[in-house]
């Protein structure tokens, strides 16, 4: 009954986004169809995150949510039928890292938006240290994703508008802290240049908090 309902909710959601957006889905191939992956995106609202769960399919996605998600029934409801993992924002959910490593375990990707909230406009916020601590402990792979669009979703829908989702996704890379003892501070740095990462791949205008900052990393390896 449970992969009945899986398969339902994401044939609609596949269908449905189909419909009411234009998305652009020539770079989804680059996404490996194996293998360990943190898969980091930038965060508008509430549409990239089924739209891109369903359409980088037939690869296993697990990305993390908020607790408070799971106090909406119905939400709770289909974050669980995604395998999502609940997380304490503003703490050292030490529950929900073990998940995010254990997905990785597994061979599947985990999807992480690093500013840890939604923009609602586009413009990147300061990433949170987070990603960097499970990119760490996992060494797995990271490939960014950025894409935009979605920002204007609600004044589109309102007038019968198909939405335009465009996506971007760069070059695969891996951290490498050259034996420096790890702290606060790199974990900070590390996540900064991931977040240079997305926005290399963004128009100017959505660079937000890393305008003018994208430069050659200390701490990523391209692989």
């Amino acid at each position: 009954m449970r992969s009945l309902a899986r398969w339902f909710m994401d044939t609609v959601i596949r269908l449905g986004t189909d419909v009411i957006c234009r998305i652009e889905k020539q770079d989804f191939h680059k996404v490996p169809m194996r293998g360990p992956l943190i898969l980091v995106t930038n965060h508008i609202g509430s549409l990239e995150v089924p739209l891109m769960f369903v359409h980088l399919q037939p690869r296993k996605m697990i990305g993390l949510a908020k607790i408070e998600t799971w106090d909406k029934k119905f939400m709770g409801w289909l974050f669980d039928l995604w395998e999502a993992i609940p997380v304490r924002r503003g703490e050292a959910d030490l529950d929900a890292i073990r998940a995010c490593l254990d997905v990785l375990k597994a061979g599947n990707i985990l999807a992480i938006a690093p500013e840890g909230t939604r923009s609602y406009h586009g413009r990147l916020l300061r990433g949170q240290p987070g990603t960097a601590m499970i990119a760490l402990r996992s060494g797995a792979p990271i490939l960014p994703i950025a894409h935009w669009g979605a920002e204007d979703f609600g004044a589109n829908i309102k007038k019968l508008k198909r939405t335009p989702f465009h996506v971007r996704v760069g070059r695969p890379f891996a951290v490498e802290t050259h034996g420096e003892k790890v702290t606060g501070e790199m974990r900070q740095e590390i996540v900064d240049e991931i977040m240079c990462q997305i926005a290399a791949l963004l128009p100017e205008e959505y660079h937000g908090e890393y305008a003018g900052r994208i430069a050659e990393p200390k701490y990523l390896k391209f692989v």
